[in-house]
């Protein structure tokens, strides 16, 4: 068995002692930058339009990535995510840049590590920068043709391929763990989390995974059927470093859910939940004041170990959050009984 890194050791640690704050999502501040076709492309050459292509930006406009890893920090996030959340083959084929994989993940990570190094020169803060894997736009568990239920687009062995080679660049840009998030297909996750045992064993140094269900409904289920037991129950032998949700809704919403799996997880717990729900025009109105109160409330209930924002939230959001967990203490976490614990749509558990 291979020994738990420094850095995972170091935030267990930080998460024992106090709630951890993460970062926000990059594709709300990108936006708000106004970004045309021209300040993606750069000066690449390329019969696609760039636009939209946010992963591109670590090789175009690094600065403006940079920035927006330095405000989350001064805005009190202990950890990071890479800006990679289509830096696959699947989503990059998009775009025409699949031979751009490496490169994207290999400097979105250096780019992110260099600010969390220039922080910790700052103040001696210990940070943390995590990996970040989408779940791409094709699903392992459900067809794309209504007349063809058993059709699939992918094999599970060439998503395990693709986030291989994902896996490996970020390692080498310098990540400390690999999140794999927003995860609405279960068997897509399972590959992911395959392909970094895979790299844990071939490299021979510890991988630490990250795992972040989305939700599709108010029921708690995501788009491939499951329940946020079922999900937990179908990855607890991966041994996250954590679990958790994102995305899906805003935190009224995401409570019920995160009170469940709060109870039943043994493993650090971590939500990052949107800015509410966007409004007719598909923004999102949630105050960052608003925000914080409701995280707040998770926290005198002992629900959460790290919560940071997710679609519509701000570095004003995560500072917002920092205020209201600050002096609260972190989820204890659970030590459930030995049991037969089985999952498919639903768990089931065999005392």
């Amino acid at each position: 068995m291979i020994a738990s890194s420094a850095a995972e050791t170091a935030f267990r640690d930080a998460a024992a002692m106090r709630i951890l704050l993460k970062d926000g999502p990059y594709g709300t501040a990108i936006q708000a930058l106004g970004f045309q076709e021209q300040d993606y492309r750069g000066d690449l050459t390329v019969n696609h339009d760039q636009k939209g292509n946010n992963d591109l930006l670590n090789l175009t406009q690094p600065d403006a990535i940079a920035g927006i890893g330095r405000a989350y920090i001064q805005a009190g996030a202990d950890l990071l995510a890479t800006n990679t959340f289509n830096a696959n083959r699947i989503s990059q084929a998009d775009y025409g840049l699949e031979s751009k994989v490496v490169d994207l993940n290999r400097a979105a990570a250096a780019i992110l590590r260099a600010e969390i190094d220039a922080a910790h020169a700052r103040d001696g803060k210990k940070r943390f920068l995590a990996g970040s894997l989408g779940p791409t736009n094709k699903t392992l568990s459900l067809s794309p043709k209504v007349e063809d239920p058993g059709y699939r687009e992918v094999d599970f062995d060439g998503v395990k391929s693709v986030y291989r080679e994902q896996i490996d660049a970020l390692l080498d840009g310098g990540v400390d763990f690999i999140l794999i998030e927003t995860v609405f297909d279960t068997l897509n996750a399972k590959a992911a989390a395959f392909a970094a045992m895979e790299v844990e064993e071939e490299r021979g140094q510890r991988v630490p995974v990250m795992l972040s269900m989305t939700l599709t409904d108010l029921a708690g289920r995501n788009l491939s059927g499951q329940t946020v037991e079922a999900f937990w129950v179908s990855l607890e032998h991966v041994r996250p470093l954590t679990i958790g949700l994102n995305c899906s809704f805003g935190a009224t919403e995401l409570r019920p859910h995160v009170q469940v799996l709060a109870a039943q997880a043994d493993a650090l717990l971590m939500v990052y939940p949107n800015a509410g729900l966007p409004n007719a025009f598909g923004d999102y109105d949630e105050l960052p004041e608003t925000t914080g109160s409701l995280i707040q409330q998770w926290a005198e209930a002992g629900f959460i170990n790290i919560v940071g924002g997710c679609c519509g939230t701000t570095p004003a959001h995560i500072a917002a959050m920092a205020r209201a967990v600050q002096g609260l203490p972190p989820r204890q976490i659970p030590h459930p009984s030995p049991a037969l614990r089985l999952s498919g749509l639903e768990a089931a558990v065999f005392a």
